[in-house]
């Protein structure tokens, strides 16, 4: 025995038969009995399960959008932290080659003072061992028997002056070596202290390394902990559109099921006046009534919409994405490259736009600052669906996405994510959209 919805089927297709008869001959036929007519409480009861279900997805939309408001300005302080890292690794290497360069210079002036004292030391020895020699053996130099053993003033007067020149020789030339072993060791001073000082500045470049480092580990791991929470809500909100998905359907079946009565009423209706004009008089019946005309949106505009949101889901690639599809992404030396995006194929925001516009012959530049200046810029008010909407940091535009319609935009927002619809978000957007259509 066919169950209930066999049944419904069979009398919805009965009903669209006879309608679509009676349009086309204008013949008077029996209209069957009615479909099913859900009750206003029915409706409006299934309308606000899905109000409430869409009111949530519209709050986790929102925390949602806080939450990776915040991710991506803590993936902005990662990468000043990365820099400030970079910076200091710079300069321990300088303050290590410093500190090297004053330790070889320190221990070659030790070595110039140490070899001046021995010198020193030589020579005054060598002048006592003189002095000493001269007195005991009675030369002629440097000692008394010298000067008693002369055997004229002449003579006396000659051993005197020799006597005087050598002990003046050397005792300038002990002088001599004094002066620069007291400048040696004054340079030994001067490198000893500016080896300290170079030790110094190692120290706290390594300091500086160290707290540069634990300051972007500790970055990292909130960006991390962000990312966490990203995910959560994503979950969250991926749960409840499921949701909405299925109270909407719950209520378009409703909707449906009154759409079909109200059809088979307008059917019976002109059932009713076509036999009421066959039993008054044979004078014509006029033509049913047109169908109306809906609008369409331009083509171009759906065309470009529909290519970007052909790509939802697509993974984010930074450098990825051309007017045939996604492509592989390239090294940025920095956070790209910590997410592997060299290594998946998918779509920047830039790479996004230029899929979608190539839809319809438009070539974009892959960089999101001339895609800005690709088109008429209109004010941010008034945009339209499949304008270019951009984000800018101190004056530089970094990002871009395609606006939808209904406060909705379609982006690949960063690495790590995908191909997504999202609210706009207006923090740090530019004050007007770029319309190419």
């Amino acid at each position: 025995m066919p169950n209930g919805r066999g049944r419904s089927w069979g009398l919805i297709a009965a009903t669209c038969s006879l309608v679509l008869l009676m349009a086309g001959t204008g013949t008077a036929a029996a209209v069957p009995p009615p479909p099913p007519n859900p009750s206003d409480s029915e409706l409006d009861s299934g309308r606000a399960v899905a109000k409430a279900k869409a009111g949530k997805v519209g709050e986790l939309t929102n925390q949602l959008a806080q939450a990776e408001s915040r991710l991506l300005q803590l993936q902005a302080e990662v990468e000043a932290k990365m820099e400030d890292a970079n910076k200091a690794l710079v300069d321990l290497e300088t303050a290590r080659e410093i500190a090297a360069k004053a330790k070889a210079d320190a221990e070659a002036a030790r070595r110039e003072s140490d070899s001046a004292g021995e010198a020193i030391d030589d020579a005054r020895a060598q002048l006592d061992d003189f002095a000493a020699g001269s007195y005991k053996q009675g030369t002629t130099v440097g000692s008394v028997s010298a000067y008693l053993g002369a055997k004229s003033p002449e003579d006396l007067l000659a051993r005197a002056q020799l006597l005087n020149a050598i002990s003046g020789s050397e005792l300038d030339a002990l002088e001599s070596m004094e002066r620069a072993r007291t400048t040696k060791a004054n340079k030994d001073s001067l490198a000893r202290s500016a080896l300290d000082e170079a030790t110094k500045r190692q120290a706290e470049a390594e300091q500086a390394k160290h707290t540069a480092d634990a300051a972007t580990a500790s970055a990292q791991q909130a960006q991390r902990e962000q990312a966490g929470k990203s995910q959560e809500l994503e979950a969250a909100r991926a749960d409840y559109e499921r949701q909405l998905d299925a109270a909407q359907a719950r209520v378009g079946g409703l909707e449906n099921q009154r759409q079909r009565y109200r059809d088979w009423r307008a059917a019976k209706q002109r059932e009713d006046e076509q036999n009421a004009a066959a039993a008054a008089a044979a004078n014509g019946g006029g033509g049913g009534p047109r169908p109306a005309v809906r609008p369409v949106a331009g083509k171009s505009v759906k065309v470009v919409i529909d290519r970007a949101l052909s790509q939802l889901g697509v993974q984010y690639a930074w450098g990825g994405g051309n007017g045939s599809g996604p492509t592989r992404g390239i090294r940025d030396g920095g956070v790209a490259d910590s997410f592997g995006d060299y290594n998946r194929v998918g779509f920047d925001c830039s790479g996004l736009m230029i899929y979608a516009y190539a839809g319809v012959g438009i070539r974009l530049p892959h960089y999101s600052g001339y895609q800005a200046t690709s088109g008429r810029r209109v004010p941010l008010n008034q945009m339209a669906p499949g304008d270019m909407l951009f984000w800018s940091t101190g004056g530089r535009i970094h990002h871009v996405a395609m606006y939808i319609g209904n406060g909705q935009m379609v982006e690949a927002p960063y690495s790590g994510s995908r191909v997504r619809i999202a609210p706009v978000r207006y923090g740090g957007i530019v004050p007007y959209a770029t319309r190419l259509l």
